[in-house]
């Protein structure tokens, strides 16, 4: 039997804001809420199947990892316990317990942070074909999965839903944002990174690369927001059992993406449906590296 997802939120008594490929955001007037649905996409396109606990998983992971790295960054999360949020209504925070969380509202910086340890994915292809990833020069003869001596900031554009991200080099970046912003988000995304590999390789969990979004609050000050460090933003390969050479086993989104490589989707909307024991296996995936990452059962 198919446990219900949530695919989509409307409440009268607050504002939508926004509903991109996963999440659905409500103005709250100083904050904002965001909702991590159960909506799932691959190559920049939604499914129309969800994946069930999936927007809990997001949720509860990113406040594990601002609590975690409080601190070291400053992040844009007020709180997820909804139903003491002043102002917000009883049965809409009843409904979106534990995958919902209060933010601070920020000005969005058009740059996507991604940083790389391993040589997988679009960058693998890259170093492929050039023998660099967004300008950077790598060593040659490494294989798919190899570690890097040095993880890499190999940021793209952040592209209208339905549209591509666009890798983009590090000049490119500074030419966006400025070379003293485009330094510092190089900076604070690798040191990221690398904090959060190193704690979840002591789970057994190896963060292959990771996506990072960054925004401006009222006072200008640079914030992490949106989501962190999630299946979502992230590649999560099991420690035991990592061998460079191939594809990993993946306990993020990779395994829905496999799927739909195999049967030969043009990655053009309309997606299509997903099949009940891909979306069961990929449910398991979710719920397991958070439960490996946290040290908690999932909230539900």
């Amino acid at each position: 039997m198919t446990t219900q997802v949530l695919l989509t939120t409307d409440f009268k008594d607050i504002q939508l804001a926004n509903r991109g490929k996963v999440r659905d955001i409500y103005d709250l007037g100083k904050n904002l809420m965001i909702v991590a649905t159960d909506r799932i996409s691959a190559f920049d396109v939604v499914l129309p199947n969800g994946i069930p606990h999936k927007g809990r998983v997001l949720t509860q992971i990113s406040a594990h990892w601002f609590k975690t790295l409080e601190g070291n960054l400053t992040d844009h999360m007020v709180t997820t316990d909804l139903e003491n949020f002043p102002g917000l209504p009883r049965d809409v925070a009843r409904a979106l317990s534990g995958r919902a969380m209060i933010v601070k509202k920020a000005k969005l910086l058009p740059v996507e942070c991604i940083v790389r340890g391993y040589l997988s994915g679009s960058g693998w292809n890259e170093y492929q074909e050039k023998g660099s990833i967004c300008g950077i020069n790598l060593p040659p003869g490494l294989r798919e999965s190899s570690k890097l001596e040095t993880p890499i900031f190999t940021p793209s554009t952040k592209a209208e839903m339905g549209q591509h991200d666009e890798n983009i080099d590090f000049a490119a970046t500074v030419k966006i944002l400025g070379e003293t912003m485009a330094g510092e988000l190089r900076s604070l995304s690798i040191r990221v990174y690398q904090q959060a590999a190193t704690l979840a390789k002591k789970r057994g969990i190896i963060i292959a690369d990771t996506k990072f979004e960054f925004g401006l609050d009222e006072g200008g000050k640079l914030m992490i927001i949106d989501e962190v460090l999630t299946p979502d933003s992230s590649r999560f390969w099991p420690l035991d059992g990592y061998a460079p050479g191939g594809p990993q086993k993946s306990f993020d989104k990779q395994f829905v993406r496999d799927y739909l490589l195999s049967i030969r989707w043009d990655k053009k909307p309309p997606a299509p449906t997903l099949p009940e024991d891909v979306v069961q296996k990929t449910s398991e995936k979710y719920r397991e590296v958070y439960e490996r990452l946290t040290g908690k059962v999932l909230e539900t």
